[in-house]
This record gives structure tokens, sequence and C-alpha cells, in this order.
């Protein structure tokens, strides 16, 4: 496989040991393996072959025989693609990097687009690296190639390079690049242009303004009106990216018409991607992103004011046919609205909107105005969310589908600080009861999430009388992620309403789990206990939290006491800082000689650390 070594010029590395190379033909045998895992396991030991062949060897066998390789399976080329630039220190260094750009090229022309994408980062890297002359002489040819290739492939990752190479090259090569790419968002083939819109927002970075608009404005304005929808919907990151560039004035003369007709374009998916996009959208159009204009120059300013024709844009989305385009429209409420700056004109053209999207036929899109429609409180102020928005929070908290309402509730606080709670709590209470006994786990899970935040706005009385049994019972569920969820939730509760609540309201209740003849609410005490106890004061952790992991240290059950063992070394450092070991030690000690093998060798381990000696090995 590889030539006998030399004794002249030979490498140190590859002659300190002899045992070396063997093992090296074997890991390069490893890359022709039948198996899968075996070539994947080769590959990631690449640059440790190098690493011993030395760079003379690399360079003239390891490289050759790289380049015979890349007839296999697509996971296999993927990691070679990734894995090449890690072998330029072992080439020699940048000067001999553009070895590896044959193989590269091979795979950036690959079939599938992944080995493609890993071929075309892996370029990037090399040509940042390379000195500047091998720019032109190796990698503009490799560009070239590629950009001209006879397959789609080949120039779908020439796409992929401007934004690598084009920083890197003199003013005389930038016009040829420019050329080389409107030539690609040019190309009869759908995929070409679809890369080229995809790659058209990183170039138009490396570009001036003048270039912009003699350059790119004409191809955004091409691609824009292209019969493909998959090639249009990618002309709004394309608008944003020219928007950011480019002074407002010449965004609104030059780029908004194209851009308003992507908004109605026939396609929902184009008008989706618009919608999804449309407070930065927004922003763009109305002149409020660019770059300043310079101060002595006619430029037209920014400007605080929303574009007119943006907001009859905006309702048509709302409306749309498309339940994808309505809850797109819906997500950008909240920023939208608030860049408006007039409640006036949000509750004249978006609120009634609002009225007909908390109804509509799709889950989704109410779930996607519950999670936002909170947000417009703040924005309208207290007696027009009282009039015109409290029903429709009312009627989100009664939907039958439970996103929409976890949605509304998740928001919770904008609600509060702009009305108060007491005008929803008491239509909260039955939703908060449906999501917290969901039959499916996660929403119980989520609801779980959420509830601290509802005891900060609701407050120690309501939860104590309305939601602290839902609490407890969640203690009880037959799902272990509930389990272990309610005992965070009853930590984040016990920091919300502080220890005195912790030891009136709460402890009793875990302290009497400890007894319940289901083992399984046994071992949840024990969890809650040693959760609680990072956040109780030193005479709770004494009292009450102690002495109950002291009990269930003897329970029958002995799954129950070995897990007693791993809280008690768990909570080592804060019982260490409070001096509460003593109470801990004799328990420990205890367990040690228990008849159960796993409860003495977790006992075993926790004595150990509370002594600050090495634990045993399972």
């Amino acid at each position: 496989m590889f030539a006998d070594p030399s004794p002249d010029g030979r490498p140190a590395a590859a002659t300190a040991d002899p045992a070396n190379l063997v093992s090296i033909a074997l890991a390069m045998d490893e890359l022709k393996h039948e198996d899968l895992a075996n070539r994947l396991a080769a590959i990631q030991r690449l640059p440790t072959i190098a690493l011993v062949l030395g760079p003379e060897r690399t360079r003239s066998e390891l490289i050759p025989f790289v380049e015979d390789s890349l007839d296999d399976e697509d996971d296999v080329l993927r990691a070679l693609a990734t894995e090449l630039p890690t072998l330029i220190d072992s080439l020699g260094g940048a000067e001999h990097a553009h070895l590896l750009l044959p193989a590269l090229e091979t795979l950036a022309a690959a079939e599938e687009i992944t080995v493609r994408d890993a071929a075309v980062a892996s370029v990037g890297k090399i040509a940042k690296v390379v000195p500047a002359d091998h720019i032109a002489i190796y990698v503009m040819p490799l560009m070239r190639r590629l950009a001209g290739g006879e397959w789609f492939t080949s120039k779908t990752s020439a796409c992929g390079l401007f934004e690598f190479v084009y920083p890197l090259v003199g003013d005389d090569t930038h016009a040829e690049l420019r050329q080389l790419f409107a030539q690609l968002a040019r190309d009869s083939t759908p995929m070409v242009r679809r890369a080229a819109a995809t790659h058209m927002p990183a170039l138009i970075k490396c570009l001036t303004p003048e270039e912009l608009v003699t350059d790119m404005v004409p191809l955004f304005q091409f691609l824009a009106a292209d019969e493909q929808d998959s090639v249009r919907l990618l002309t709004v990151p394309v608008f944003l990216a020219l928007s950011d560039a480019l002074h407002p004035d010449t965004t609104k003369t030059q780029l908004v018409p194209t851009l308003m007709q992507l908004i109605v374009d026939k396609s929902w998916r184009v008008r989706y991607m618009a919608a999804n996009h449309y407070l930065a959208v927004a922003k763009a159009v109305s002149g409020m992103s660019g770059p300043p204009a310079p101060a002595d120059g006619d430029d037209v300013a920014m400007t605080d004011a929303v574009d007119p024709q943006l907001m009859p844009a905006y309702v048509a989305l709302l409306r749309d046919v498309e339940a994808e385009v309505r809850g797109a429209a819906a997500s950008q409420l909240p920023g939208f609205c608030a860049l408006v700056q007039d409640p006036v004109a949000v509750l004249e053209t978006v609120v009634p909107c609002l009225t007909d999207l908390v109804m509509d036929g799709n889950q989704h899109v109410r779930a996607a105005v519950a999670q936002q429609i909170s947000g417009l409180a703040p924005i309208l102020g207290k007696d027009a969310t009282i009039e015109h928005l409290l029903n429709l929070f009312l009627q989100l908290l009664k939907d039958d589908f439970s996103e929409v309402r976890l949605n509304l509730i998740s928001k919770l606080e904008h609600i509060n600080a702009a009305i108060g709670i007491d005008l929803l709590a008491q239509s909260l209470l039955p939703a908060i009861i449906e999501l917290a006994e969901d039959k499916q786990w996660r929403t119980r899970g989520a609801m779980i999430e959420y509830m601290p935040l509802l005891a900060q706005q609701l407050g120690v009385d309501f939860f104590n009388e309305k939601l602290g049994p839902l609490a407890m019972a969640w203690l009880g569920d037959p799902v272990f992620a509930i389990r272990e969820a309610a005992c965070t939730n009853m930590r984040q509760l016990a920091e919300v309403f502080g220890p005195e609540w912790a030891r009136t309201s709460l402890l009793p209740q875990v302290v009497a789990m400890a007894d319940h003849s289901n083992y399984l609410y046994r071992m949840t005490t024990v969890l809650a206990m040693a959760t609680l106890a990072r956040v109780l004061p030193e005479d709770l952790v004494r009292d009450e939290v102690l002495p109950t992991l002291a009990k269930l240290a003897r329970d029958a059950i002995p799954n129950i006491r070995f897990n007693v063992a791993k809280a008690l070394e768990g909570l080592l450092t804060p019982l260490k800082s409070a001096d509460l070991t003593g109470p801990v030690l004799p328990v420990l000690e205890e367990m040690t000689s228990d008849a159960d093998a796993d409860v003495r060798f977790f006992a075993t381990r926790a004595l150990l650390a509370f002594h600050g000696e090495a634990a045993p090995s399972a």
C-alpha cells in the first residue's frame, strides 16, 4: 500500500518506532474495510496517521491514497470532507494545503448535498490559510472548474465558495467573481439558482454599495421573478441583506417594489417567508435599517415612521387563505405593532383580524396567536386591553387544543403588567386544572414549568387555595419525568414564596409522603427532600429534611434505601458548609452493613465522599 521506507530523507516521526508503521498500515487498511463504522473510525485517525508518517510521506503517499478512496458511502465522504483540513499542519504547513483541494473538489461535486456542503466549508477553511498567491494559482481555477461543471452539483458548490474567496482576492479579480456569480444566478437549472440565492446574502456583505447597486440589485430582481417558488422565497433574506448594506433611499426606490410583490406572491411558500420575516422587512421598507446618510449628502434621512403600505399588507397576511402564512404573520404581532407606534391603527386594523384568528380552524394558528397576543397589552394600554383583548384571552384559555392554553399562560406576565391578574384568575383556574391533568404527560410537564411563573403572578393565597393540591398531586404522577419536574417545581416555589411558606405549607405535606403505602411516593419524597435541601435554611434541613431521609434509610424497599445514600452524597457540599454532617454519618455507617449490595455500595461511596476519600469502583 505504501512504499518501503527510504533510508534517505525519511522523516524522523516515521522511523522512530517500526511498530508505528505496522499500526499505520493497519489503520490505512481500515479505510477500505467493508464495515462502515471501521471506515469512519479510520477517517477520524487520519491526523494521527499523518503525524506518524511525517510531512513528506503524507504528501506523497497518504494524500494520493485518500484521493483513491473517494468512491464510498455518503457518511464516509462527509466525514472525510470535514476531516481533511485538519491535515494542514501534517502536510508541512499552509504552503502545502493546496494538495488537499483535488480531493475536496471531487467531494464538492458529489450527489449528496451534505457531502458537498462539508467539502465547500473545508475549501473555505483552506482558502483562509494558504499563501495569497495560492488563491490565484489553485483556488480560483477550482472555482472556475466547479462553476463551469456539466452537472448542477458542482455549480451549487461553487455558489458556496464566493463568500470565502471574494475577501481574499484583489480588485482585479472581484469583477470576474461577480460576473461568475451572476452567471450561476442566471443558470438554467433551478437548483443552481436556488444555491445562488441561498449564498447571496453572505456575498452581499463583501461588496461595496456601488457594486451592490450595479450587480446584486439586478440579480435580486431577476431571482425574485423566477418561475420557481423555491427560488423566489429565498430572495426575502436577500432583500434583508441588501437593505442592511444600502441606504434607505436606495432600498425604497430599487428594492421595495420587488419586495411588495413577494408579499402578495401567488405561492403561499413565498408569502410565508415574507410573513415570517415581516418585522425585519418592515424595518427595511420603512428605512429603519441600513447605513446612515452622510452628514453633507443629499440622501434621505432614516425615519421612525412605518411605511403606510405595510399595514394593509400585514392584514392581508393575517387573513391569508393558507394557515401556515396566517401563523407566521401572527408570530410577528407584538414586534410589528410596536413598530407602528399607533395604538389606534392597531385597534382598527389588527385587532379585528385577531377576533377571527382566535377562532381559526387551524389549531397551530390559534397557538401562534396565543403565544403573541399578550404582547399587545403593553402597546394598547390597560383600558383598550380590557375592552378589546380580554374576551380574546378568555376564549383562548378555553381552547380545546392544549398548546393554545399553554402558550397564553406562558406569557401571563405581559397581561398581569397591563391589566392585573384578577380579571383572568377565575378563567385561568379551569384551564390550569385541565392542563395539569392532561392525558399527555408532556403537556403536564409543560404546565409544571410554568407553575413558578403562575405563583408569582397569582400570589401565595391563590396558590395555596387553588393550585397547591395540583402541585402536590404531580409528586405522585405515574411518569417519572413528571415527578422529577414536580420536585424541581417545589424548589422553585420555595424560592418564590420563601422559607416560612416552605415550613408551614410545603414541608408538612412532603414529610407525610414518607409514610405513604405506595413506594413510588416514598421514592419521590427522597428526591423532593434532596432537591429542597439546597434552598432551605439550615434549621429546616436539620429539623425536617435529614430526619425524613434517615427514616427512609430504613425503608423496606432497597431502591429507596440506596437512593437515600445517593441523595446524601449529593448534599455533601451544602451539609458540610452548614456543619450538618453529624446526623448524616451514623445513618450512612448503618447502611454500609445493609443486606442489599447496592445499598452498601452507595452508602460506602457516600461515606468516603464525606471523609474526602476516593470512592470505590462499581
